[in-house]
């Protein structure tokens, strides 16, 4: 498994099993598996309600703990409780989260990174993360922190590379991870002839192509499933390496399009909407 450095130093695998839409048992047996089949790095939310089994299967798993990277989220609606991330840690059953994300720009996401910078001198959490904070959201935070965030999660793929948040997080030092980064399982952007061709060429399919051009990216990148084969493959893609010339022509076709598309209102519900998180099995 390769590994990125993250502006404080801490290390982190480049490629992890998310567990977005993927309900507790299932999200149980996935971790689980894939963390006896060589992955390193879990992703998983508040929202995602599946925290309890993330940490059920880390301690299923015989892994030790220092050897997996947890990344989660703090949902909107908690980014006033003081004893939010204390609850998450619970829920995980976990002394610390390696990578705490705020979720959305919505509610009072500045107080909750305060809280982040306060768990993170406390060692509650070893890096900081902003999720789907672009645009004016992440030069606010730039501006306002102490402690600048060491990820920010978006929306990356082939057909929209976030050329424009990469001015500010190459300046920063600042890494990307990657969610729907296969498209959002769109299959023109599987059909794409260079991915057919790279993969003949390397024997792989094209959903690998595109995770190691992730990695190549420099993004860390975590596709989800519930399936173990496809588990398997996702993590299979270090035995190779896209040339230069070939990361050149899948920039080619780059689209600038994303497949998500939120709004003011979006934010708005996002911070009224208040899951009870204990509820989850």
């Amino acid at each position: 498994m390769e590994k990125i450095k993250l502006n404080n130093g801490v290390e982190m695998p480049v490629l992890g099993i998310g567990t977005f839409m993927i309900g507790s048992d299932d999200a149980e047996s996935a971790v689980n598996y894939a963390l006896k089949h060589g992955y390193r790095l879990i992703d998983t939310a508040n929202a995602y309600m599946n925290e309890k089994a993330v940490g059920r299967a880390i301690k299923k798993s015989g892994v030790p703990r220092e050897e997996i990277f947890v990344s989660t989220k703090l949902w909107p609606s908690v980014y006033e409780d003081e004893d939010a991330i204390e609850k998450t840690l619970k829920r995980l059953d976990l002394d610390y989260i390696d990578l705490l994300f705020l979720h959305q720009p919505a509610g009072d996401y500045k107080k909750a990174y305060k809280m982040l910078e306060k768990a993170y001198k406390e060692g509650k959490i070893k890096a900081i993360g902003i999720s789907n904070f672009e645009g004016k959201y992440i030069e606010e935070i730039l501006n306002e922190c102490e402690i600048k965030p060491q990820v920010i999660q978006v929306e990356v793929h082939p057909y929209f590379t976030q050329e424009e948040l990469r001015k500010i997080t190459d300046k920063e030092d600042i890494k990307i991870m990657a969610w729907y980064p296969l498209g959002h399982g769109d299959k023109s952007l599987l059909l794409e002839n260079v991915f057919q061709k790279l993969g003949e060429k390397y024997h792989k399919s094209p959903a690998q192509i595109i995770l190691r051009w992730h990695t190549q990216m420099g993004f860390i990148v975590i596709p989800g499933s519930k399936n173990e084969k496809h588990i398997d493959d996702n993590m299979n893609i270090f035995d190779f390496k896209l040339t230069d010339d070939e990361m050149k022509e899948i920039a080619k076709i780059n689209k600038n399009v994303r497949y998500y598309h939120r709004t003011d209102d979006n934010l708005k519900q996002f911070a009224s909407f208040a899951p009870d998180f204990e509820s989850q099995k």
